[in-house]
């Protein structure tokens, strides 16, 4: 378990990200637990052929955008959403705002805490 964890953790975060030792400990007793681990594989068994189908999009935008102002954090690391992805933001939302996390991965909020941090408290003011 401790391997399977640790290779996803060493190759979707950002290049200088490291889990620490506590933490991947805290993750390998949780995914032990009696059927955690066969429930997490079934939640991406459930989700297969969901990045091939994102890799081919090119559908039309939705024929209505959302209002709402938003900021997007999005991971310059990130294998499964890849930077590129975000080139249509603007499709699906009005009032949009991309900010780049350059050195961040998948796990971008363990990757760049003060980021989120400041981007809620902004959103909150």
């Amino acid at each position: 378990m401790r391997a399977y964890l640790a290779h996803f953790w060493s190759h979707w975060s950002g290049p200088s990200f490291r889990l620490a030792d506590a933490d991947l400990d805290r993750l390998v007793e949780r995914y032990g637990r009696p059927g955690a681990f066969t429930a997490s594989i079934g939640w991406y068994r459930a989700g297969a052929g969901s990045v091939a189908r994102s890799l081919a999009e090119q559908a039309p935008p939705p024929a209505g955008r959302l209002h709402v102002p938003t900021t997007v954090l999005w991971p310059g690391h990130d294998p499964l959403f890849p930077v590129a992805w975000s080139d249509r933001i603007d499709d699906f939302f009005d009032d949009a705002r991309l900010r780049l996390l350059p050195s961040a991965g998948h796990f971008s909020p363990l990757e760049a805490p003060d980021e989120f941090a400041a981007e809620i408290l902004a959103a909150a003011a």
